[in-house]
């Protein structure tokens, strides 16, 4: 029998808007939301709430917090060449924020075990002290810090497999061995982080596992990467709770990168995750939108990624 997904949205995200040319568009949660649909599984529907500045402030600086929150918007702005918002681009980007900590309140209460977030703006570039690559607050590290401080984990996985290296979510945890966070990315690639050497340092050092990969790089580069490096750490680390930046924009129909993994391998890395969580995390996943920028492409890798997230 297959487990309920649950499922994070909110009107606000497709509010969002960074501009008519910018491909961060309403159009991909649109596409997300297709594929949902066309999914015959049990979804139970979780409203995002509006984070709070204090849990804003688990991950980013008071400062930058209190800039975002205190912006007056008239048309579009642009936070860097790269990040644009507009005028509900603050309260999507806090309820991204507090959609996915409601996902972890629901999945430690036991309620449900497999949560997908449908949120944008995306997260996994916003630092601590600035937005970057068009995210605005991180959504999934803060996340994972709420797990911490309020659930009483003390092991917490990310595994990222967007096209791009989140290095927000690297510097949030680079010197903590309570999040182990893993990224795949094309690299050299924006946003030029994420070599190997960057392993963490003081009692984060080792609990940082990049593995960059070269342009070209197909579904067997990344198979042989969890088989080498990734089932290993995550076994050997044993995470209290899974958490997944799933962008989808290692795809090879992606316009924006050059890495080839096809629509069926997102649901291979997913089937293994989930393998990992039914282990030592209780079953216990939430993936987190990240990328994305083939419509079709997206909406057949969410999919699948679905549909093994809850076998």
């Amino acid at each position: 029998m297959k487990e309920k997904l649950g499922v994070v949205f909110d009107p606000v995200f497709l509010l969002h808007n960074p501009g008519p040319t910018h491909p961060e568009s309403p159009k991909r949660l649109v596409a997300v939301q297709e594929a949902i649909k066309g999914l015959d599984l049990a979804i139970t529907g979780i409203p995002a709430r509006v984070a709070s500045r204090d849990e804003l402030c688990l991950v980013h600086t008071p400062g930058y917090v209190d800039h975002i929150l205190s912006m007056k918007i008239d048309g579009i702005v642009q936070l860097d060449p790269d990040t644009a918002i507009s005028e509900h681009s603050p309260e999507a980007a806090r309820k991204a924020v507090g959609g996915v900590i409601e996902a972890v309140d629901r999945v430690m209460q036991g309620e449900l075990k497999k949560v997908f977030c449908a949120v944008r703006p995306p997260g996994h570039h916003a630092e601590p002290d600035r937005a970057m690559g068009f995210c605005i607050f991180n959504n999934i590290a803060i996340g994972a810090a709420h797990a911490l401080s309020s659930w009483n984990l003390e092991r917490v996985a990310i595994i990222d497999w967007d096209l791009h290296h989140g290095n927000g979510t690297q510097d949030a945890f680079y010197d903590s061995d309570e999040v182990l966070y893993i990224s795949l990315h094309q690299y050299p690639f924006f946003p030029g982080t994420g070599t190997a050497t960057e392993q963490g340092e003081g009692k984060g050092l080792g609990f940082n596992i990049n593995l960059p990969m070269v342009p070209g790089s197909s579904d067997e580069d990344f198979r042989t990467a969890f088989q080498e490096i990734i089932i290993p750490a995550l076994t050997n680390y044993e995470p209290e709770l899974v958490l997944i930046s799933a962008g989808f924009d290692a795809h090879r129909d992606d316009p924006l990168g050059d890495l080839y993994l096809t629509t069926e391998y997102f649901g291979e890395m997913t089937s293994i995750l989930n393998e990992i969580a039914n282990v030592s995390a209780k079953g216990r996943v939430i993936s987190v939108f990240e990328g994305g920028y083939n419509l079709q492409a997206l909406k057949d890798c969410v999919a699948v990624h679905l549909k093994e997230l809850v076998k």
